[in-house]
């Protein structure tokens, strides 16, 4: 698949919806904020799954700037989960929303999910942004609490993204993998590697699907139109993962 044929968008006839999801962790707008937004614009995402979104002085201030120049809206997370953060466009219809923190290990940064769900025409979805620890026995765990918290949305489908720091080879990311659809190795489509941003030699951010939610493609939009090098390279530290998803009308 071309770059350029990435699905659009849509609502089909019978009720079904197909969106676009996008993860991005964006170092806490400590980069180039335009580059940023003209990268997740270019995307025209319906949902982007946010990670080290500002934590500090202002932070809602910042995170609202971020939707607005990105043409979306908040809609769940921040400093209140610890960092994940969600925006949405005016596409989804907000059911609920819910920050969770994490269990907090000495010396370890806080850690926390951002989580919603939403509706997209006929279809009902719950979506969560994580970002996972550096530490791999503190990430195993957090890797349960994850799935935990998906089973716990109580919805037909369920989309979770973010940067898992880890590879496709690692414990935690197979157990995600296992159990959700890792939807870059189910319709590969755009580049693979994240991490870092110039040069990147791994995988580890990544967009997941529950049963159910047919991938139509996934992966790091380089090439796609609006999307430059510059940009992709000046806006934060890894790189992108965009996926175009349907998602079933409910019986």
């Amino acid at each position: 698949m071309e770059l350029a044929e990435l699905p659009n968008s849509r609502t089909e006839s019978d009720g079904s919806a197909v969106i676009r999801a996008l993860s991005y962790n964006i170092r806490s707008l400590r980069d180039d904020e335009d580059a940023l937004a003209r990268v997740i614009r270019a995307c025209a995402p319906d949902l982007v799954f946010v990670q080290e979104a500002p934590r500090f002085f202002r932070w809602r201030k910042h995170a609202a700037r971020l939707a607005r120049k990105a043409d979306l809206v908040v809609l769940s997370g921040g400093a209140t989960a610890a960092g994940p953060l969600l925006l949405c466009s005016l596409r989804a219809f907000v059911e609920r929303t819910e920050d969770v923190l994490l269990p907090l290990t000495p010396g370890h940064h806080r850690r926390g999910f951002a989580t919603a769900v939403v509706r997209f025409a006929g279809a009902r979805v719950g979506v969560v942004s994580t970002h996972l620890s550096l530490d791999p026995a503190e990430r195993g765990a957090q890797t349960e609490l994850l799935l935990d918290r998906v089973a716990s949305l109580d919805v037909p489908y369920v989309i979770a993204a973010g940067d898992v720091n880890e590879t496709p080879g690692g414990p935690a990311f197979g157990r995600l993998a296992g159990t959700l659809q890792d939807c870059w190795s189910v319709a590969p489509w755009g580049g693979e590697r994240t991490f870092p941003a110039v040069a990147p030699d791994r995988r580890i951010d990544a967009v997941f699907a529950s049963a159910g939610v047919e991938v139509l493609a996934c992966g790091v939009p380089a090439g796609l139109p609006g999307v430059s090098a510059e940009d992709l390279a000046s806006a934060t530290d890894h790189l992108p993962v965009l996926a175009a998803l349907r998602l079933p009308a409910a019986p």
